[in-house]
């Protein structure tokens, strides 16, 4: 669109009463107060938000003045609820109640929505993981069909798609759209450069394994950091380090430690990019048809109890109990995503960059006095049974979600709220604030170049090619609500003991197996599940794919690597 207004002749007309559209005024205010540092100039914001103060004015006409939409409890998503809600009501004129609740709930919420058929909110922020699970039922808008359909007129014309860094994971196999990213976050490897960089220190590691104390690139180097920190170095300034950190606790989030690309990293799906194929991260095999589930146990062709599995989930157990602070036994994901920052933690493998926003504040025991991290982020190691070409790692992309059958006009007011919250106007500021970033702009904007020394290795790893080989959970898992719960419940026993971990995820894999064959019986739109005959699972053990066959020495040799050539490597374009 053609941007019409000059600061100058914004002014004047502000002087003079003569602005032509309610909102304007306030568009300003919010431009020039809140939504700084933008990628664009402030005469495009206000031409952008003037779009917007259109579009509302067409709905409100309708009767459409308040709007309810959900997200999970992030620090991005609290922005949004408490910031750029009261923006856009200001500005449109509608008025949106932005509820924050638990990931566990939203999905609850959704599943309610989806079984009753009517939707309890106008707007969802649901986890791309869910993309097999919208394809298939067929319950959720196409947003590639509602934008030039129905939604065409609200539709605004500078959402600039191609910008978005994360619609290759929020597209089905039909390559329909079906969500808008509005966060992005990685799994990665966290760790203390300044003690990995003390000399005393390095030279004991050497001395004691042989090789350099490092950014570990296998499973084995990381256990062997672990040990270091806990048994041999004790303490750093007269409190404990421990070289390890995670939890354990029965709850929701148990089943997000290993449904988050776990076993994957362990190298137990097959090789394929964005996720395994046939077989995924979770263990579940598709037909030849690359849609139709077949099966998540080892005798259906599957690698949820395969060797791998068993191996990713036993040495979860082991180093949370030899490694860790004995109270992450009873933590939470939430619970135990602060412990890094109190100083004692010397590297942790499972690390999300959506904490990177609580971790660099001053006056915290892991930043310095100048306000740079004196922690870093890096590739997370790969398990003895990773092979190139396989997924290095999860990433999380929260994304707006509309249903099919709903309200129409509450729809579009949903969808610009999920526009105006995603638009060029707000993403920078908002990715300052969450550091959870959507649009490659914004990552490439001078203030993160400037700035990319306070975060730790983020800006470059999103800067990099990095960005699509951490990937969410794809389209092989055909019910994510249902699938989902399955999990921490059978992971829990193996953490108490009640059941070894062959056991545990025997038993898990007869679970999603049995939930599939429900979902086959019942039928699903699109790609329903079609389980394979069970045959002897030893038989189905394999060296050239999954499920691999156990390898007869899973303690390799351990691998580190400089930290500043791993960054040297993202800064080359390369994944690691």
């Amino acid at each position: 669109m053609r941007f019409r207004y000059s600061a100058i002749a914004f002014t004047v007309a502000l002087a003079t009463g003569q602005l032509a559209h309610a909102g304007e005024a306030e568009a300003k205010k919010w431009i020039d107060s809140e939504f700084q540092p933008s990628t664009l100039s402030k005469d495009k914001q206000l031409a952008e938000m003037k779009w917007f103060i259109d579009a509302a004015k067409k709905l409100k006409a309708k009767g459409v003045t308040e709007i309810s939409t959900v997200s999970e409890t992030l620090t991005v998503h609290e922005y949004e609820s408490k910031t750029l809600a009261k923006a856009f009501e200001e500005i449109t004129g509608i008025k949106v109640k932005h509820d924050i609740i638990q990931e566990g709930d939203v999905i609850e919420k959704l599943q309610t929505s989806m079984q009753s058929g009517k939707s309890i909110y106008d707007g969802w922020v649901t986890d791309s993981d869910l993309i097999g699970t919208h394809y298939r039922y067929g319950d959720i808008m196409s947003l590639t069909k509602y934008m030039k359909e129905a939604g065409k007129p609200y539709t605004s014309p500078t959402l600039d798609l191609k910008d978005f860094i994360g619609t290759s994971f929020t597209t089905a196999p039909d390559g329909q759209l079906y969500q808008l990213p509005t966060q992005q976050f990685a799994n990665l490897y966290w760790f203390r450069a300044d003690l990995f960089a003390r000399k005393d220190l390095q030279e004991k590691f050497k001395a004691k394994y042989g090789y350099e104390l490092g950014v570990p690139q296998n499973w084995s180097a990381y256990e062997d950091i672990a040990a270091f920190f806990t048994d041999d170095v004790k303490s750093i300034d007269g409190k404990p380090i421990y070289g390890h950190m995670d939890y354990g606790k029965k709850d929701p989030s148990l089943g997000w430690r290993f449904t988050d690309a776990w076993l994957s990293m362990a190298g137990a799906a097959d090789i394929g990019i964005p996720n395994g194929m046939p077989v995924d991260e979770w263990g579940i095999k598709v037909g030849a048809d690359k849609c139709t589930p077949v099966g998540a146990s080892v005798s259906r062709g599957g690698a949820t109890n395969s060797p791998a599995s068993v191996y990713a989930l036993t040495k979860y157990i082991e180093w949370m109990k030899k490694y860790a602070p004995k109270e992450a036994m009873g933590m939470t994901f939430g619970e135990s995503g602060p412990v890094p920052a109190q100083g004692q933690i010397a590297q942790q493998i499972f690390w999300y960059t959506a904490f990177t926003a609580d971790m660099v504040k001053k006056g915290l025991p892991v930043v310095n006095d100048d306000g740079t991290p004196k922690w870093r982020m890096a590739p997370g190691p790969n398990g003895p049974y990773w092979k190139q070409g396989m997924q290095n790692g999860y990433q999380d992309v929260g994304s707006w979600t509309f249903f099919k059958n709903h309200d129409a006009d509450k729809t579009a007011a949903a969808w610009l709220y999920a526009q105006f919250v995603t638009s060029k106007t707000v993403s920078l500021k908002k990715s300052i604030v969450g550091l959870t970033f959507i649009r490659d702009s914004d990552i490439r904007a001078d203030y993160f170049t400037k700035n990319a020394n306070k975060y730790g290795g983020l800006i470059e790893f999103y800067r990099s090619p990095a960005r699509v080989a951490w990937t969410p959970t794809g389209t092989n898992v055909p019910d994510y609500p249902k699938l989902a719960q399955l999990w921490w419940k059978n992971v829990a026993v193996a953490v108490t003991g009640e059941k070894t971990p062959q056991a545990a995820m025997d038993n898990l894999a007869e679970e999603m197996d049995a939930v599939m064959a429900r979902l086959e019986r019942a039928g699903m739109a699109h790609c329903a599940p079609k389980l394979a005959a069970k045959q002897d699972p030893a038989k189905m053990l394999s060296d050239t794919h999954a499920p691999w066959k156990k390898l007869a020495n899973e303690k390799v040799k351990g691998e580190t690597v400089a930290y500043d050539k791993l960054l040297q490597a993202w800064k080359d374009g390369k994944v690691r």
